[in-house]
This record gives C-alpha cells, sequence and structure tokens, in this order.
C-alpha cells in the first residue's frame, strides 16, 4: 500500500465514507483515481465495496440500480441542481462561426466539472467467469475481496484503489510504476485480456491517445494476433469506443496506430484505403495522412466530434476517383465528394450512429468543396450552398473547410478569401431590413380601415418603415396605428413621397448593417 493524499471532492467522499461508517470496505476505483494521480479531473466517480447492491440503496436517499453488474447509481440531487441552473446561465450557440467566449469556456468547463459529480457508481466486488463470446462474461459473481476484483480488470493503471478515509491506495499490479512510466500494460496475461473482451484493443489505442502514452511492445504484439476478434463485437460498441477517439486530443496519433496495429479496418476498411495515394499538387500528403490532418485540426481548435468525424471522412473516396489527366499532368479527384457521401452514409449507418450524425456529416462531406473565389462569386451563388447544406449547418461547413486547408498543409487557414466568403455567408444568412419587421401589416391595416389592396398600402408601410428606423421604440401597434390615422389624410403625392423616403430609409439602413458584417470580418 501506497499513502497519498487525493484531492477528493466532498460531493463524492462522503459515500466511500458512508459506506465505511456502516461497517462496510470501500474504495475509489479504476479511472478516477488514475486520472486523480495523473492531475486531471476524472470524468466520473466509481467505488468498488464488499457491501451488497441492497446493502448499498440502504444507506442513500437517492438512487438507482437498473444493470446486471450490481451498480448502485448515488444521485447528488445538490449538484443536478447546480447543473440545471447552469445550464439556464450559458449562453452558447454551437453553430456561431466566432470563436466561444473565454466566460463561456469557463461556464463550459465548470458544467463538465459538475456533470462528473451527479452520480457516483457504487459496484460490489466481483468476479467474472469465462468470456465464450469473447464480448462479455457468461456470468458475473459478487467476490469477498477487493484482490478478487482488481484481478479482472484490463490494463494494471486502471487497477488502481484508493481508500478516500486511510488516504492509502491499493497497487497490486505496478500500475503507478506504468503511470510513471507512461505506458499500458495489461494485468496479467494480454492474449487472455483481450480475448475475454476484444474491444479492450480499441480501449488501449484509446488510452494511448488521451493519456499520450506508448502501449508496451508485447501489449501491441498481442493485439495483432488478437485484433481479428474485433469482428465479434457489435457496432454499437465499437462506434462509442471510436467517438472516443475522435474526442481526444490527439486522435490522429491513435488512428495511425489503430492503422500500424491492423485495428483501423475493424472500424471501418474504408479509412486505411488512402494510405499511400498521392494527391495533385495542391497537396503535400497522401489522402490518408490528409484526413486524419483535417480531423486532427477540428482536435487542434476543441470543436466537436462532427467536424473531426467529417474531416476525416471529407475526402474518403478520393481513392476510387482518381484519374491521371495527361492534359494537366496530374491527377484528379472529380466527384469524389458525391462519392464520399455515399460511402460516409453507408459507413455510419453501419456503425450505427444515429441519424441526424449519418445526414449531417453526409451532408458535410457532400458539400466541403463548396468553395470559390469570393471575387467571382455572387450573393446568390452562396444562397444557394446555404440552401443545400441547411442554415444550421454552414458554419460548421466553414470549419471543415479549415480543418481541410490545414490537412493540405496550407498554414493560412484564416486567408483573406476565407474571411471574405464568411462575410458574404453572414450577408446572406442574415433577414433583409423590409415592411415584414412592422408590428402593423397590410392586412392588418385593410381590415381596420376597411380598404382595399392597393399601391396606397404599401406606400403607407414604407412611410412607416422611414419613422421606426428613425425610432425604433416607434414599432409598436398602437402608435403605428395612430400613424396610418394620419397618412390616410394626406394625398397621394405627399404619400408616395413618404414612401420614396422610407425606401432610401430602408436601404441606409441594409448598406449600414452589411458594412458592420464586413467590418467585423475585416474585409472590404
Amino acid at each position: 500500500m501506497t499513502k497519498i493524499s487525493l484531492d477528493i471532492p466532498a460531493e463524492v467522499s462522503y459515500v466511500t465514507k458512508t459506506l465505511q461508517d456502516a461497517g462496510y470496505e470501500s474504495y475509489f476505483v479504476g479511472g478516477c483515481v488514475r486520472d486523480l494521480l495523473l492531475e486531471k479531473i476524472p470524468n466520473d466517480w466509481d467505488v468498488t465495496t464488499n457491501a451488497t447492491p441492497e446493502q448499498i440503496q440502504e444507506l442513500f436517499e437517492h438512487t438507482f440500480y437498473e444493470n446486471d453488474f450490481g451498480t448502485v447509481g448515488v444521485v447528488n440531487d445538490d449538484i443536478v441542481s447546480q447543473v440545471t441552473t447552469l445550464d439556464e446561465t450559458i449562453v452558447y450557440n454551437p453553430y456561431a462561426y466566432e470563436e466561444v467566449s473565454d466566460e463561456t469556456k469557463e461556464q463550459l468547463k465548470e458544467k463538465t466539472r459538475l456533470e462528473s459529480l451527479k452520480v457516483v457508481e457504487v459496484t460490489p466486488y466481483r468476479t467474472e467467469s469465462i468470456y465464450s463470446d469473447n464480448r462479455r462474461p457468461d456470468t458475473i459473481e459478487f467476490a469477498k475481496t477487493l484482490a478478487e476484483d482488481l484481478e479482472r480488470r484490463d490494463f494494471t493503471i486502471n487497477a488502481l484503489a484508493y481508500d478516500s478515509v486511510s488516504q492509502e491506495i491499493i497497487d497490486l499490479y505496478s500500475g503507478i510504476q506504468d503511470l510513471h512510466q507512461g505506458v499500458i500494460n495489461t494485468v496479467g496475461d494480454a492474449d487472455t485480456r483481450f480475448q475475454e473482451d476484444a474491444l479492450r484493443m480499441m480501449r488501449a489505442v484509446r488510452f494511448s491517445a488521451q493519456l499520450s502514452f506508448t502501449i508496451n511492445k508485447s501489449v501491441q504484439e498481442s493485439i495483432q494476433r488478437n485484433n481479428q476478434l474485433l469482428h465479434k463485437i457489435s457496432r454499437e460498441r465499437i462506434r462509442d469506443e471510436f467517438i472516443k477517439i475522435l474526442n481526444t486530443k490527439e486522435p490522429m496519433n491513435a488512428l495511425i496506430l489503430a492503422s500500424e496495429l491492423h485495428v483501423l479496418d475493424h472500424i471501418s476498411p474504408h479509412l486505411s484505403r488512402g494510405i499511400g495515394v498521392k494527391q495533385n499538387g495542391a497537396h503535400i500528403y497522401d489522402v490518408f495522412e490528409h484526413n486524419i490532418r483535417t480531423m486532427q485540426h477540428g482536435a487542434d481548435k476543441d470543436w466537436p466530434m462532427i467536424i473531426r468525424l467529417s474531416g476525416l471522412f471529407h475526402d474518403i473516396s478520393k481513392p476510387e476517383t482518381r484519374r491521371f489527366s495527361k492534359e494537366k499532368n496530374d491527377y484528379t479527384f472529380y466527384g469524389h465528394e458525391v462519392v464520399g457521401a455515399r460511402v460516409t452514409k453507408k459507413v455510419l449507418e453501419d456503425l450505427k450512429f444515429p441519424t441526424k450524425t449519418v445526414e449531417k456529416v453526409t451532408t458535410l462531406v457532400r458539400w466541403h468543396m463548396f468553395f470559390s473565389d469570393p471575387d467571382q462569386i455572387t450573393l446568390s451563388a452562396v444562397r444557394r450552398i446555404i440552401r443545400n447544406v441547411g442554415p444550421d449547418n454552414v458554419w460548421d461547413l466553414i470549419r471543415l473547410r479549415i480543418c481541410d486547408r490545414i490537412g493540405m498543409g496550407r498554414p493560412k487557414a484564416k486567408s483573406y478569401r476565407l474571411r471574405k466568403y464568411v462575410s458574404m455567408m453572414d450577408e446572406a444568412m442574415r433577414s433583409p431590413i423590409s415592411v415584414k419587421d412592422l408590428k402593423l401589416n397590410g392586412d392588418e391595416i385593410m381590415e381596420l380601415f376597411n380598404l382595399k389592396p392597393s399601391k396606397q398600402i404599401g406606400y403607407i408601410l414604407k412611410a412607416l418603415m422611414n419613422i421606426t428606423l428613425e425610432t425604433p421604440e416607434n414599432n409598436n401597434k398602437e402608435y403605428l396605428i395612430t400613424q396610418v390615422t394620419e397618412y390616410l389624410k394626406l394625398s397621394d403625392k405627399e404619400l408616395q413621397e413618404l414612401a420614396e423616403s422610407g425606401e432610401k430609409a430602408i436601404d441606409q439602413a441594409e448598406q449600414e448593417e452589411i458594412r458592420k458584417i464586413r467590418r467585423k470580418h475585416k474585409v472590404q
């Protein structure tokens, strides 16, 4: 045993203390202990104990128990309330192009911390029988000792237990040594561990990326021997581990390692087809490296998983669309985005991704070649792009373009041309200033004043726009009705002159809005 003081939040340390006060053994175990030793904030908190599920539930007010593993969720109601309050406070639009403010980043960081404290999972010591299907144990039995429980775990760095009351760490498999050396080792024989649950091979790759650790050579050799067992793992479990890899800070390194260990093809064989496939002069990397570098920049920017996933797949079909052009004396990839969208859809559906994710990523892959010279493209063409991808996808498409440029080896992703295009997107996305913004419409005017459709109605609306643009607080129904009453006393000529003033005011206001957008993006 090693004595050490770890920073355990009071919101979770009370769980082990409550169990020990009731006469039971209890330890924090697994990933939370590993993360604390690495001075990281745990994503979740796991406790193991010699108490049964029923005995655990008797000690805590709010629990749930809905699984076959004996795990009881102990709920922190106060933390749940704090997360709810914070959700109402955070103003964050994930589709906005602008970078998230520092204040919002801190709020999101605090939300992540609180989310980890909402539920503490308490599981009785347990042992597992053989894994005849290489996916799950045939039977699970409660054990009597902590040593029996730790023996069944996957990696040494996850087989650490911590008594927060006595401040002692139980390390039966040299997990602390492996943490210090930055090495991933299995608990016991690697072949046995991977044959028990083949998904552990993907977990090894993921931990390597998450922690910037190397995988022990003998463990790598075992993965190469046993990787075919991943065929027995459900696509949902493969998908979930794949998502965790994408959400690490170094997904590129993880997928390179997955390729070297022959694990990548079990996610999708389409991903490795680009290895060694040269591109045209604009690119300095082969297709595979370009795709993973595009994905990696999404991680470097801390952009959502959707951007990383789209970056990884955006050029997935370049290998089958590559042709050598004698005329250009170079390779072409005509239609790769169309073919790629179809391939991406099949791959993501095979991995059982949610329909919305499939649709969004497929859309981004299909239209990632949207970029044109903003000095030549028209605003109407930009509007067609927006219609093609949908307003909610526009800024993610821009992000994908930025990642794509970096993935080509072009460091200046925020060039003037890109800023100009973003500015045009902003212009096309905004609602133009018009009489539709008035709190009183033409139909209401005709009904209130018993009028028929005529030019007069249009003149009145434009005249009303003039006064509301000058004084926005005048845009209320009661005031506008009194103004219509006065306008109806005017001659047609006088009303037309007011309408012309209104048209000029609308045009000036519209031009000022466009100038603001262009100033924001520092373009002309």
